[in-house]
């Protein structure tokens, strides 16, 4: 699967972030996603004001059924 999908720089400029119920909170190991926009932005919750990848939301729900089907291994 080949996914080409834009960066965006500064991640804090958009909002409705909320963390991934899937994300190991106990780490410091959490996804975050913002709703409410275009595209589906992710990032990473360690750096909130670093990038993001916005996802298409077909792509985005492509690879959330891949991870669910474990496609990819740990």
């Amino acid at each position: 699967m080949h996914i080409a999908e834009p960066r965006i720089a500064d991640s804090a400029a958009l909002t409705g972030w909320r963390k991934s119920s899937y994300s190991g909170g106990a780490n410091g190991e959490c996804l975050e996603v913002a709703d409410g926009h275009a595209t589906v932005p992710v990032r990473d919750s360690k750096t909130p004001a670093g990038h993001a990848l916005a996802f298409s939301s077909r792509g985005w729900a492509r690879f959330v059924s891949a991870v669910k089907d474990g496609e990819f291994s740990a």
